[in-house]
């Protein structure tokens, strides 16, 4: 090891509409191209069964089970970086560090984008009957994050850029 720790894991986090999907796609391929090794989890699909798990109502520990589940296989194949999105990842660090072990380097970065911003986002993805409950829960997640993000977390504004702008800059943070 020459300094660096074992393991890194890039959180990306944000409301519903901020891009956390599609910029976790960009690093993705901005690291591919570079010859990076890495793996990319998209977190919403960790927890999404209904009903909830009996005694595991928020799908916190199915959520915990599957990344266990995804990362074993990528660690078993040598893999030590994990690109993460997900709409709370940042506040989720001691979960990353059962599943991934340590030492873990946490990069913490939090996507940010206005209201209009993010409707708009909305309006063209949302196209079933979840888009008001989206707008509404986003705006609810984005005042609880930029509250309890943990200080170490960049903030990334997405306002009025591209993808691979935001991209470029949320990996430079990684020094990958």
């Amino acid at each position: 090891m020459t300094g660096h720790p074992e393991r890194e894991a890039l959180l990306i986090a944000g409301r519903s509409g901020v891009g956390k999907s599609t910029v976790g796609q960009e690093v993705s391929a901005l690291s591919r191209d570079a010859g990076v090794a890495h793996c990319l989890i998209e977190g919403d699909v960790l927890d999404h069964v209904h009903p909830a798990p009996p005694g595991d109502p928020h799908r916190s520990a199915i959520t915990e089970r599957n990344l266990t589940a995804l990362w074993a296989g990528y660690a078993a194949l040598g893999h030590r970086r994990l690109i993460y999105t997900n709409t709370v990842s940042v506040l989720e660090g001691e979960m990353f560090e059962r599943v991934m072990g340590a030492p873990l380097r946490l990069v913490r970065v939090l996507l940010t984008a206005d209201d209009a911003t993010a409707r708009a986002r909305l309006t063209v993805r949302e196209t079933g009957s979840r888009l008001d409950a989206h707008i509404r829960r986003g705006a609810l997640m984005a005042r609880r994050l930029a509250e309890q993000a943990p200080p170490d977390t960049v903030r990334v504004p997405t306002d009025g850029r591209s993808v691979p702008d935001i991209a470029r800059e949320v990996l430079a943070f990684t020094g990958w």
